[in-house]
């Protein structure tokens, strides 16, 4: 699978490590973050990722600021993304299961790098459910179309 990875100053570090972890999961990453420590500006990056996934450059994303809700809130502007911010494994899973989220967020600021770890390997080993799920995921882009 091919996985767009954004984020801003804030999560340099632990992007190098979920990279890193990714990678070693035999996925292969696009970094469309900062790597460096300079302030900058948290919706170009989410921006950029929604726009690869949506286009199918990558088949889903992973975005890091200090709480994941700005860039969050960046990469669901951009039409036909589905991106949630999960602090725990729980969320991680269930967000694909029944929203088949396609971009995950998370913050540096609120868990940890062994907890990121983990909340990314829920995300990539869940499976969209389709069913009911499905007629809620389609109101919701819906919403998007009008």
């Amino acid at each position: 699978m091919k996985i767009a990875i954004g984020n801003d100053h804030a999560a340099t570090d632990m992007k190098r490590e979920i990279i890193e972890f990714v990678e070693g999961l035999g996925h292969e990453t696009i970094n469309f973050g900062t790597d460096g420590y300079e302030s900058c500006d948290y919706p170009l990056f989410g921006e950029k990722v929604g726009r690869a996934v949506a286009s199918g450059e990558a088949d889903c994303g992973i975005l890091i600021c200090g709480t994941g809700v700005g860039i969050s809130l960046a990469a669901n502007k951009v039409k036909g993304i589905r991106c949630g911010v999960c602090s725990d494994t729980t969320t991680a899973h269930l967000i694909k299961e029944h929203n088949n989220a396609n971009i995950i967020a998370f913050g540096t600021r609120i868990v940890g790098s062994e907890k990121a770890k983990d909340i990314v390997r829920a995300y990539l080993e869940a499976e969209f459910l389709g069913g009911r799920h499905q007629q809620r995921v389609d109101m919701i882009m819906d919403i998007e179309r009008r």
